[in-house]
């Protein structure tokens, strides 16, 4: 297996990945998915609520922020334990809110008792409060894994296969193509050439195909993808990857393990 890196901004990391076969590509894609671990809230114990939303609206709200998630710090509960067994601060990071109205609550306004777990969109807007109005309560993040909810879910990811583009003769209309298609073709000196690099970007490879003369321009598929994740922000792209393969790797020796003993 091969990787290197196509595309890197900010949340999006985009990979080219060889030698691997779609079904791989998939158990990764779900893996990042579902099974690499981030922290979410839990549980809230509501002291005061006198705002337009109930209790249970205001719990969901908070549930759904994205929270800045440490692996190094934090780890997932066995899967046998229950949530009142979340006691150690590996487990868990609780925040408090205290507000009086007239304001909005925001994100923001959530205090951490870890300054490294955060909610990572602060204006994120959570209740308004009118004059003499309250909020207070007291919220339980622990770590959990998107198959469980998705609010645990660390990102968006999905991949498609890496096209190969080539020219085995100058088709008649060569000008005309790199018009149509600058993003992909260049036409310089009367010859067309392809961007490779370009490729798994722009979804017109069919469609090249189909206006070029037939056998001019040939497409194919290879043991090659183009990876794209979008993560929610609680870890970086590459640490949702790097995490994921780890949890796969575990898993395929878990499976060879019992292989050997059967």
């Amino acid at each position: 297996m091969d990787v290197k890196l196509l595309k890197k901004h900010k949340d999006k990391l985009i990979l080219r990945i060889t030698g691997v076969s779609p079904a791989y590509m998939n158990a990764l894609r779900r893996t990042m998915m579902t099974e690499v671990p981030v922290l979410a809230i839990e549980d809230v114990e509501f002291r005061k609520n006198s705002s337009a939303l109930y209790d249970e609206i205001i719990a969901h709200r908070l549930g759904m922020l994205s929270i800045k998630t440490d692996l190094k710090s934090y780890e997932p509960l066995p899967e046998d334990a229950k949530f009142a067994a979340a006691e150690s601060a590996k487990h868990h990071v609780t925040f408090t809110l205290k507000a009086t109205g007239p304001k909005t609550v925001y994100a923001e306004h959530l205090k951490s008792k870890d300054p490294k777990a955060t909610p990572n969109h602060g204006k994120t807007p959570i209740v308004k409060l009118l004059e003499g109005q309250e909020l207070e309560l007291e919220a339980t993040a622990i770590m959990g894994r998107g198959e469980e909810h998705a609010k645990w879910n660390p990102c968006l990811a999905h991949y498609k296969e890496y096209p190969h583009l080539k020219i085995k003769q100058q088709p008649k209309r060569a000008k005309e193509l790199a018009s149509k298609y600058p993003d992909v073709l260049q036409y310089k000196s009367k010859k067309l050439s392809i961007d490779e690099k370009a490729l798994p970007f722009y979804d017109v490879h069919e469609a090249i195909i189909a206006e070029a003369d037939e056998g001019s321009i040939t497409l194919d598929y290879k043991d090659d993808y183009a990876l794209f994740i979008e993560s929610w922000e609680q870890l970086e792209p590459k640490a949702i990857v790097d995490e994921a393969m780890t949890i796969l790797d575990q898993k395929l020796d878990e499976v060879k393990a019992l292989v050997k003993e059967a």
